[in-house]
């Protein structure tokens, strides 16, 4: 299969997306001259060009494309070319209004956006492959085509009558009897048992809550469906080029597409990342999503976009301060990324996105943000031969289950205010605070090469998962487990006891009596912390080590952080310097050290090959210590440091071993 690498070839590719129809062909000209004074090696063209390409319905007008392909060969410019489908012209959704996504309560979703597509919709997905069968015939052999990129961001969900069809189609590969359906659903509750599969819809908006395993059943489906269309365009442009790699961009955490499953289909993992740059967190969450798409790719992978400077979607939109970008595109390489690209090369003067930063920004070349962009063009150059292609090694691992996520973020469970992704990147957190480099996995994946593996929170698991998890801790793995873990089976039934049994047995539960959740800002003090959002009312089996009691309130007594051997169950979630604690205890024991010790506050290190990267996520300078014995040579600066490096303002130093 091809992958990164054929299209990399030794460098890490750098720019963004291109949308030069929206300027003049005079512009064009200049646009590769700058591109090539940045540094710029790959661009992404045509995501939003179905009207350009297809005014109407059957034709073609590919010259201006043309002519942009060979612009960007003559200047030694790879080409990303997307197939235009996410945002279909207007004459679509006119002509053929069965097209568009319907909402929960059958409200129409109008053309004059983007992405307003119904995935079931076979007129689309038709008009979608003879588009893509003409681009991919025409530029399969162009020189300057690097990558195809499938579409942008998919993320439509629709509740349309062509939807339930295809949903009942699914349904009907999935549980192949109507019987097996309503015993899965369970559907005995509120009078809700299916006689024949034309009774069966998508859960639209009802008189109170909906069925829990039909709403998961349907976001199950939809990450299908989104698939197959993904996997259709793909097909095509793999049989015109297959040695040209494909890939489509994910947005980061988001729930609509099952990431596990879809990376599978991936020659190339690519995600889109925008950190807050006014978080205080955005350097651990850009270092959690880095690592979340590494394991999904299984290696190196492709920031797709990020902003060089504001975006245009937040209710306060602030620009990043000089340095932030380059401390974050060089964080995305440290953690595996041999691609960084940005949305977009020039910004916008009309349209929605008018205010969303660009490579080029309105100030121009003189403006800092072009100025920002060529330095890290330069360096990316200088390191990319050096880090291309390499691992990143990591002896922790934290689980993570779409359909874990799906189920209990519903309706009518014992707390509104447990949000998923929340806990999982204050695990995350926890962890990179201790300088522990991590990978994602799935909880049925084989975890035998690591040391520890975390659990913050995986409310349904399969049985499948479950024996992985006692295999591992029983095998002498270190597992760590927090609340609210393995509460239901795979159609989302409390399983007996309110836990699995073999995860109790694990941890050393004899009975969980009831779930206590906590109110917004409330804590329960427990020996040597706060725990926060959860607690638990459980009792331990006999041999259970009790590490922390609740010392307050209903469960004053009561086990609130439990081990059995090498098996840790948290019934809350401590407060972030608690949590800090309790997880570094966790790798110690497991034997994982940090990548370098010492660091000052805000400092990163991550090893990537043969490389140390260092990372200043603070404003001041530090001093930071570097492995002894040896001398280094910095690749960003040519110097050679021994003892130590100075790192100012959002620095960065990529260190290589020099020479004997």
């Amino acid at each position: 299969m091809p992958s990164l690498r054929d299209a990399a070839r030794g460098r890490i590719l750098f720019g963004g997306d291109y949308n030069p129809e929206q300027w003049p062909e005079e512009v064009w000209e200049d646009d590769a001259r700058l591109m090539k004074d940045a540094g710029v090696n790959s661009v992404t063209l045509g995501v939003f060009s179905w009207a350009k390409i297809e005014p109407r319905p059957g034709a073609r007008e590919f010259g201006w494309l043309d002519r942009l392909m060979d612009l960007m060969h003559a200047h030694g410019i790879g080409v990303v070319l997307a197939t235009p489908t996410a945002s279909p012209p207007p004459w679509m959704g006119a002509r053929h209004p069965e097209t568009l996504p319907r909402t929960e309560d059958g409200s129409v979703v109008w053309y004059g956006s983007r992405q307003q597509f119904c995935a079931s919709s076979p007129v689309y997905r038709r008009y979608a492959a003879a588009l893509t069968e003409d681009l991919a015939a025409r530029y399969a052999d162009h020189p300057a085509l690097t990558v195809w990129h499938i579409n942008n961001e998919y993320c439509t969900h629709c509740w349309c009558d062509e939807t339930a069809a295809h949903f009942r189609r699914w349904l009907r590969s999935r549980y192949v009897t109507v019987d097996a359906l309503n015993e899965a659903w369970g559907t005995a509750f509120w009078s809700q048992r299916y006689d024949s599969w034309t009774e069966i819809l998508p859960p639209r908006k009802a008189q109170y809550m909906k069925n829990p395993a039909q709403v998961l059943d349907f976001k199950r489906f939809t990450s299908d469906a989104l698939m197959e269309c993904y996997v259709a365009e793909r097909d095509i442009v793999a049989r015109h080029s297959p040695r040209v790699p494909v890939t489509t961009n994910f947005m980061p955490l988001w729930s609509g597409q099952d990431a596990w499953a879809w990376s599978a289909q991936e020659d190339i993992v690519s995600v889109d990342i925008y950190p807050d740059p006014r978080d205080p967190q955005g350097g651990q969450y850009n270092a959690m999503l880095a690592d979340m798409t590494r394991s999904q790719a299984a290696g190196p992978w492709m920031l797709m976009e990020q902003a060089a400077g504001p975006v245009n979607w937040r209710g306060v939109n602030h620009p990043k301060p000089e340095g932030l970008n380059r401390l974050w595109s060089l964080q995305a390489v440290a953690r595996g990324a041999d691609a960084v690209c940005y949305f977009q090369w020039r910004q916008s003067r009309q349209g929605s996105e008018k205010f969303h930063s660009g490579m080029l920004t309105h100030a121009g070349e003189q403006g800092r943000t072009f100025r920002e962009i060529k330095r890290l063009g330069a360096e990316l150059a200088t390191i990319g031969p050096a880090v291309g292609g390499s691992d990143v090694p990591a002896d922790v691992a934290i689980l993570h289950d779409w359909d874990s996520w799906w189920a209990g973020s519903q309706e009518g469970r014992p707390s509104s205010l447990l949000d998923y992704t929340e806990v999982v990147q204050r695990w995350h957190r926890a962890l990179w605070e201790n300088g522990v480099v991590t990978d994602f996995a799935r909880p049925d994946a084989d975890l035998s090469r690591f040391k520890a593996v975390a659990v913050p929170h995986l409310y349904l698991l399969d049985d499948a998962s479950i024996d992985n998890l006692v295999a591992y801790a029983q095998g002498g793995g270190t597992l760590v487990c927090g609340f609210f873990s393995g509460v239901a089976d795979v159609d989302d039934r409390i399983r007996p006891g309110g836990m699995d049994e073999r995860l109790r047995a694990l941890f050393g539960i004899r009975t969980l009596h009831e779930w206590w959740p906590l109110e917004a800002g409330e804590a329960v003090a427990c020996d040597g912390f706060d725990g926060t959002l959860w607690s638990e009312e459980l009792e331990a089996a006999e041999g259970t080590e009790v590490v922390a009691a609740y010392r307050e309130g209903e469960l004053a007594g009561l086990p609130a952080v439990l081990r059995r051997g090498r098996a840790r169950y948290l019934s809350t979630l401590p407060q972030p310097a608690a949590l800090r604690g309790l997880l570094g205890d966790v790798v110690r024991e497991a034997g994982v050290t940090p990548v370098l010790a010492g660091l000052p506050d805000g400092v990163e290190a991550v090893r990537r090959g043969d490389l140390l990267f260092l990372l200043q996520h603070g404003r001041g300078s530090v001093t930071v210590p570097v492995p002894v014995p040896g001398s280094y040579e910095d690749l960003l600066t040519g110097r050679t440091v021994e003892d130590r490096v100075e790192l100012g303002r959002h620095g960065v130093a990529v260190l290589r071993s020099a020479a004997p």
